[in-house]
């Protein structure tokens, strides 16, 4: 059985999923509004997340936009609204799936038994990782634990995700659009939205912009990690040109 979040305003609405889907054996959380459903995301492991589109605090695209950059936790939408373009763009955006109001529990238990098949079909098909080694940094994708000289790193999933991603291929320099499609797991987005986590995966490293030791950013170019040349092993950066 799975563990679900229910992200709907309407209390009627609500409360019916919940009983729905407690009485088909999965558990369950429920919220009303996009900022607990991200703080909800933020501490708990769900297997899917069941979102409104009409939240009283924030429209619910700019919600999934907002999730996305912290989970890749399966997303399917329940709204009233029909726009054959809007459930395109949100597709595109990240959901998983798509239910238009009124829908019966039958419909609901389907489309989730088919998110659900993919998203575990995707994480068996995956051999767990090793241990993954830059310099002075150790990342463990399977236990998802980082450290930096020995000590461990407080990392959100995010920073995890974007850590691991580009520790993968060292020294290589990863364009923004592959950063979107591979740790965000979006087509397109706002580049912001990985310059924030850049940021605060240095300010952890112990680096800045300014004065980089892992990651350095190639402006219009892309992202890479390395070690720092101080590190045994490492090569030794190229002499600027006279």
């Amino acid at each position: 059985m799975a563990s679900v979040l229910v992200v709907e305003d309407d209390q009627f609405v609500r409360s019916a999923l919940i009983r729905h889907l407690s009485e088909a054996s999965h558990t369950v959380r429920s919220v009303g509004t996009a900022l607990e459903a991200l703080r909800e995301v933020a501490h708990f492991r769900f297997d899917v997340v069941i979102l409104d589109l009409g939240l009283p605090d924030l429209d619910g695209g700019e919600a999934l936009k907002m999730l996305r950059s912290i989970t890749d936790v399966p997303v399917i939408i329940a709204t009233a609204r029909d726009d054959e373009s809007e459930i395109v763009r949100l597709l595109n955006e990240g959901a998983d799936d798509y239910l238009t109001k009124p829908f019966s529990v039958e419909h609901l238990s389907a489309r989730m038994a088919a998110v659900l098949r993919r998203s575990r079909a995707a994480g068996a098909e995956a051999p767990p990782p090793g241990v993954l080694r830059v310099g002075g940094l150790s990342i463990d994708p399977l236990r998802r634990t980082a450290e930096l000289d020995g000590a461990g790193l407080d990392l959100t999933r995010r920073e995890f995700d974007l850590l691991a991603f580009l520790a993968g291929r060292p020294g290589v320099v990863v364009a923004r659009k592959e950063l979107l499609a591979e740790v965000w797991q979006q087509s397109y987005g706002d580049d912001q939205t990985i310059d924030v986590h850049l940021s605060w995966l240095r300010r952890k490293l112990g680096e800045t912009a300014a004065r980089p030791r892992y990651l350095h950013t190639l402006r219009g170019v892309g992202v890479k990690l390395q070690p720092p040349p101080d590190t045994p092993g490492a090569a030794p950066l190229a002499e600027p040109s006279a």
